[in-house]
């Protein structure tokens, strides 16, 4: 190798390492939380992410490297970083690196004021402490108030919320905070069901069991009987994908 090209391939190196450390940077400057179930995209400038997306390939393979995994000769390995890095930041992560999907509200012209309820709504996430699936289902009621949003909508924002690091509890919580602030229901009702691969693929190993938690705000807090239609209501929707 010539030496114009190992000062290239070292300084190639160096501006990878430092673009997490620049976002890093940014972040604590502005004095904005970046835990792991925080969304960061507004920190990310035009330009860095595919840099940003090289770091994390070349952190994998250092981890592979450490597992003593011969990414040189393995075919099965020699790929793998550069897929782990697309797949975090794209797919199973994608929530704490893009932006929101576009939501577009309509006028709530009829005045509806009865409650309707969504699901079940298949989300995938990850468990922060072991980075390990999380798959289940959730329901979410609605009681209008002055403004609508398309029923898809809920779907698309419920994956970007659960597309991140969580623990469930608060998946469920930052959804019900994006949800309110996006159509401002008179009440909003939420019950998540779901799989840790966590507890059921290492630890434990109890492979049944399943977690649920929900979330009542607004007229569903308020008001008993409207909290007790939307249980009985989800009571009444199948299991989805995977918590037959």
């Amino acid at each position: 190798m010539t030496s114009n090209a190992t000062d290239q391939g070292v300084k190639e190196k160096i501006s990878l390492q430092l673009t997490s450390e620049i976002i890093r940077h940014r972040l604590k400057e502005d004095g904005v939380r970046f835990h792991a179930n925080d969304n960061i995209s507004d920190y990310i400038f035009p330009g860095e992410f595919d840099t940003l997306q090289k770091e994390v390939e070349m952190r994998v393979k250092e981890l592979l490297k450490s597992l003593l995994i011969d990414i040189d000769n393995d075919h099965n390995s020699q790929d793998t970083a550069k897929r782990v890095a697309r797949m975090y930041l794209n797919e199973v992560f994608k929530g704490r690196y893009h932006k929101q999907p576009n939501v577009t509200d309509f006028p709530n012209a009829r005045n509806l004021d009865e409650i309707y309820t969504l699901g079940p709504i298949s989300v995938r996430s990850a468990c922060s402490h072991h980075l390990v699936p999380i798959i289940g289902d959730c329901w979410i009621g609605i009681k209008p108030g002055d403004k609508v949003i398309g029923i898809s909508k809920f779907a698309r924002v419920a994956d970007w919320v659960f597309s991140r690091p969580h623990i469930q509890e608060e998946a469920v919580m930052i959804l019900a905070d994006e949800i309110e602030s996006l159509c401002e229901p008179k009440g909003l009702a939420i019950l998540v069901k779901a799989k840790h691969f966590c507890m059921c693929w290492r630890g434990v190993k109890e492979p049944n069991t399943t977690m649920i938690n929900s979330i009542v705000r607004g007229d569903f807090r308020h008001d008993p009987s409207l909290k007790q239609e939307f249980f009985e209501l989800v009571k009444q929707q199948p299991n989805g994908l995977a918590c037959n």
